[in-house]
């Protein structure tokens, strides 16, 4: 997992996803990554409801992945790197995707946030 991690933090906003791929509209991929992202979160959850531990500290939980912002503060890459791996799920159903080291608003589903 964190050799794909650093695999992305690697590539620039303008690298190809994937070489060779055939193409498919950017809506449809969107959204293919987002029902991806969707069942890895709610396998995540329904995990978590199962092992029948607390509602009230996966809520406390739920935001401790943002704390992999801080790595931000040693550089892009490592940034990058930390948070697609605490973030990989929930952001790709929200779709964000995972970011690059150019930069926190450049993904593999394009740049996010204000232009």
């Amino acid at each position: 997992m964190t050799a794909i991690v650093t695999h992305f933090a690697d590539q620039t906003p303008s690298a190809p996803a994937m070489h060779g791929a055939t193409r498919s509209s950017p809506a449809r991929v969107r959204t293919i990554l987002r029902l991806e992202g969707a069942a890895a979160f709610a396998a995540a959850v329904a995990l978590y409801a199962h092992a029948g531990f607390s509602w009230p500290l996966f809520a406390l939980l739920i935001l401790a992945p943002d704390l992999a912002m801080l790595p931000y503060l040693i550089g892009p890459r490592a940034g990058a790197a930390a948070y697609n791996l605490a973030h990989i799920g929930m952001d790709r159903m929200l779709g964000y995707g995972l970011k690059y080291a150019s930069g926190f608003a450049d993904t593999h589903l394009g740049r996010i946030g204000r232009n």
